[in-house]
């Protein structure tokens, strides 16, 4: 039922009214009080009224706080004396999709055996329905002001930017709030609400990021951002129009997270890119499986200065388990404002990298495969997440989706050739065993 982020999947097949009253039943079995949001997808207002029910007529209070940001609800548990948190949201996932993400009082997405927990209820139909007149109550609150002052209270931008946010229709309202409080000068582009993506489709990649990067080039704006649907990732665009890749970003946020002796957690396909730049501080990377929640896990260890994914996704421990885009694009404008983003950018030495991915409906079994004969005829593998084969000047990583009938494909090397032979090397061996 859950994949690496949550439930998703299209509306009214795979994620329905029934299933959000199911889980809100699910989680109202333990749960006193539950803080609850969504995005701007039309279907989160029916998912959000099955859910409350199912938590109510459990006897739990909720806390709605409406159309929100991911990262302001997570925050938002804990502040509201909250048992739990539920955001209503596909993220970055396309219109016709929606989705339930829970989250624990540390701002932490639920972990394995807390959804295993839910599962097993919805699945058993488990519930601890009260009588009439024990019913949870509903209450509407606003967590916005909250999660802006946390903002400005944690950043500090030493000379006023021009920033130009993308919101691509989402929820990403508090990333604007913020920078103008920090003294920034703002322009917002796809800021109206709409679930349906009119702007840009949702996830912030590159392609999608054109208009933004055409406009911050031909203007006079320092920095660029945007955000997925929710605001759980941010990516950014520096003043030049140069995109920051998720590699870069990643090496860029932890080296100013981190000191010597300490450590940044990512996940098992991040680029070498990333631990070359951050040596030199003396500040090692700890690979975890990919998905926030295990990079949240990892980045609650002490020791542990910041997680990130390449796919946008950024933790600050010290503030909030959750991926927090708003505050991702303020440590950003703050790091823009001491030196332009671009010269930072340049500062990192890349390497190739290339992704694909495969297409089949039995991704456990061609894993399986591929696990029997990587472990059979190389030395180095790591099956944390996956199989990852370090190859001593290359790697690459086999790893089944865990939203998408896919088994994806990346591999790097510090040199192009070699990269190209190794990507070649990974994707027969795992065409083999599809075709087997």
């Amino acid at each position: 039922m859950f994949g690496t982020s949550g439930i998703r999947g299209p509306v009214g097949e795979d994620v329905t009214a029934e299933l959000a009253l199911s889980v809100g039943r699910a989680m109202g079995v333990d749960a006193d009080r539950v803080v609850v949001g969504r995005d701007a997808r039309d279907s989160g207002r029916l998912l959000v009224d099955a859910l409350t029910a199912g938590l109510r007529e459990s006897g739990t209070d909720v806390v709605d706080l409406g159309f929100a940001a991911t990262p302001t609800v997570a925050r938002s548990v804990s502040l509201e004396d909250g048992d739990a948190g539920v955001v209503v949201t596909a993220s970055h996932n396309p219109a016709p999709d929606n989705g339930i993400k829970l989250w624990q009082p540390s701002g932490q997405a639920y972990d394995g055996p807390l959804r295993e927990e839910i599962e097993t209820r919805v699945r058993e139909g488990t519930t601890d329905l009260h009588a009439w007149d024990d019913l949870g109550e509903r209450e509407r609150r606003d967590g916005t002001d909250r999660h802006v002052d946390a903002l400005v209270d944690a950043v500090d931008v030493v000379e006023p930017l021009s920033v130009v946010v993308d919101l691509g229709n989402g929820a990403g309202g508090v990333t604007v709030e913020a920078l103008q409080r920090l003294g920034c000068e703002v322009e917002t582009l796809n800021a109206q609400p709409d679930g349906s993506f009119p702007g840009r489709p949702s996830e912030p990649t590159e392609e999608n990021c054109r208009s933004l990067a055409s406009l911050v080039a031909a203007s006079d704006a320092d920095l660029g951002i945007a955000h997925d649907g929710d605001a759980d990732r941010m990516r950014a665009v520096a003043g030049d129009g140069t995109y920051a890749s998720g590699d870069v970003t990643l090496a860029l946020l932890a080296r100013e997270a981190a000191s010597e002796g300490e450590s940044v957690a990512a996940p098992v396909d991040t680029s070498l890119a990333v631990d070359d730049h951050l040596a030199d501080d003396g500040v090692t990377v700890e690979r975890t499986r990919v998905g926030d929640v295990y990079v949240a896990e990892r980045a609650s260890e002490a020791g542990v200065a910041f997680g990130g994914e390449p796919s946008g996704a950024w933790i600050w421990p010290s503030e909030t388990l959750c991926p927090d885009g708003p505050l991702a694009a303020c440590k950003l404008a703050a790091l823009a404002a001491q030196r332009p983003l671009a010269d930072r950018i340049a500062d990192v030495e890349t390497y190739p990298i290339r992704r694909d991915s495969v297409e089949t409906d039995e991704k456990a079994a061609v894993m399986e495969r591929v696990s029997e004969r990587v472990l059979g005829e190389y030395d180095d593998v790591t099956t944390l997440d996956g199989v990852r084969v370090d190859l001593g000047d290359a790697w690459f990583l086999l790893r089944a989706s865990g939203t998408q009938p896919i088994v994806r494909i990346t591999a790097e090397a510090r040199d192009d050739g070699r990269a190209e032979e190794v990507f070649a090397e990974a994707r027969d061996l795992l065409v083999d065993a599809v075709d087997e």
